[in-house]
């Protein structure tokens, strides 16, 4: 079996090279030249019986994933699947299952038998909950629990390969240190055996386990900046000149590959990073995370990381990874999962707009011609979240109406004036926010 770029090479358009085309309204040669470059992947694992295959590259639509999982402290496998359920429902383009609690096999088999979407995952995390400390693992059990994943249907796996001995020193020297769980479990287990990365010494073991079920490599940003002040420092740009490298290895392997970016960035900063793994990477895919521009707003961390994530994939970044607004603070519920992923959908978009992506403000000009003529049905159907604009524009009429029955309480004119304005809203040419009188669209309209 050969992998999408060993396939693209070859000249030859794959049957998911075509869904892609199509998808994206490209050409399939166009699709499949990016694929034999590198600078598209098509995660498809062929043992992913359900999937239905997307590309991921800056030329194409901006993707997001949703991040799901349980941790020690939570439950198995229908939260996770009722998080699945929401993140496809409001429109993540892949999931990752970053499972480290109990039943992580059985969660992730679930995961994979219902997603339609690629299904991305960290072995590691596996690996390390399978031994009592850290420095037990083995790169013999690291390569073990890969080819398990492969062989489940895993469509990509974060590897992080890049983080090397010599980059903790600079790590070191930060305010808030290593905070990629995977980056953090790697550093500790170097810095125990005073070995290098094994995931790095071992990486064309790991290529051959990736070319023999076409798995994508996502390189991890084992040394992301987790706050503002340690970003775009030595040890995140060490890092990322290996995975640089690394791209190059994957590319001669036929083996896909994308690369993760950075957590913490101020704004003015993002373009910059952007640029530079785009040089040193090979213009691969960047799968970024966030970024997060500000650090002080606790419980809104899907809007500051939106915020960069809109300006990061306006300056080439492929997908983003969503942020809910439990970063920091907790593990994310599903109520959590739709706010993340609709956040991110919003920021995807508006970078798609922005890069001018074929068909990227047709849903926008649409909903526009349906508010001029009052279509609200149409509005709801065309919203990034239909059931929110629904929401929030029934709890606005009941406002209005208890509104409108305190008045005729009051108001010895009451019959009157409760009589005009049922029939107003029964018309709905209007928004409570202005009100019959003093609605410009509805003004503008009469006055023509």
């Amino acid at each position: 079996m050969k992998t999408q770029i060993q396939l693209a090479r070859d000249e030859v358009v794959s049957p998911a090279m075509r869904t892609v085309a199509g998808r994206e309204r490209r050409s399939t040669e166009y699709i499949r030249e990016e694929v034999a470059a590198g600078r598209i992947v098509i995660p498809a694992n062929p043992a992913h019986t359900n999937l239905r295959p997307i590309g991921i590259g800056r030329c194409l639509v901006t993707k997001i994933n949703a991040n799901i999982g349980n941790s020690s402290m939570s439950g198995g496998t229908e939260p996770e699947s009722a998080k699945l359920k929401a993140a496809l429902k409001y429109g993540a383009d892949t999931v990752m299952d970053l499972s480290t609690g109990l039943d992580i096999q059985k969660i992730r088999r679930a995961i994979i038998g219902r997603s339609t979407v690629p299904v991305g995952t960290v072995p590691l995390y596996e690996a390390i909950s399978r031994v009592e400390e850290t420095w037990q693992l083995t790169p013999e059990s690291l390569l073990a629990v890969i080819e398990e994943h492969a062989r489940q249907g895993v469509d990509y796996m974060t590897i992080h390969a890049g983080l090397l001995r010599e980059h903790l020193p600079a790590a070191g020297r930060r305010l808030l240190g290593i905070v990629s769980r995977g980056g953090a479990l790697t550093a500790k287990w170097m810095k125990h055996h005073q070995l290098q990365n094994p995931a790095y010494t071992h990486f064309q073991q790991i290529l051959e386990i990736c070319r023999r079920h076409d798995v994508t490599l996502s390189l991890g940003d084992g040394l992301r900046p987790g706050c503002l002040a340690d970003a775009s420092d030595q040890a995140q740009f060490a890092e990322l000149s290996v995975l640089g490298e690394l791209v190059q290895v994957c590319h001669e392997a036929g083996v896909q590959v994308m690369v993760e970016g950075p957590g913490h960035i101020p704004l003015d900063q993002i373009q910059m990073n952007m640029e530079r793994e785009r040089e040193l990477c090979k213009d691969a895919p960047f799968y970024i995370l966030g970024p997060v521009v500000a650090d002080c707003a606790p419980g809104y961390d899907h809007i500051t990381s939106a915020i960069g994530a809109a300006v990061g994939a306006s300056h080439g970044a492929a997908m983003l990874c969503y942020v809910t607004p439990k970063e920091h603070l907790g593990l994310p519920n599903e109520k959590d999962v739709r706010d993340g992923v609709v956040a991110y959908k919003i920021a995807a978009h508006a970078a798609d707009i922005a890069k001018g992506i074929p068909g990227s403000r047709e849903r926008d000009d649409q909903i526009s011609r349906a508010r001029a003529r009052f279509d609200w049905e149409e509005q709801f159907n065309l919203a990034l979240d239909p059931d929110k604009a629904r929401e929030l524009r029934r709890e606005a009429m009941e406002e209005n109406k208890q509104a409108a029955s305190s008045e005729t309480a009051e108001s010895s004119s009451s019959e009157e004036n409760t009589v005009i304005k049922t029939e107003e809203e029964e018309s709905l040419e209007y928004c409570t926010m202005c009100g019959p009188k003093f609605c410009s669209m509805r003004i503008s309209s009469e006055s023509s």
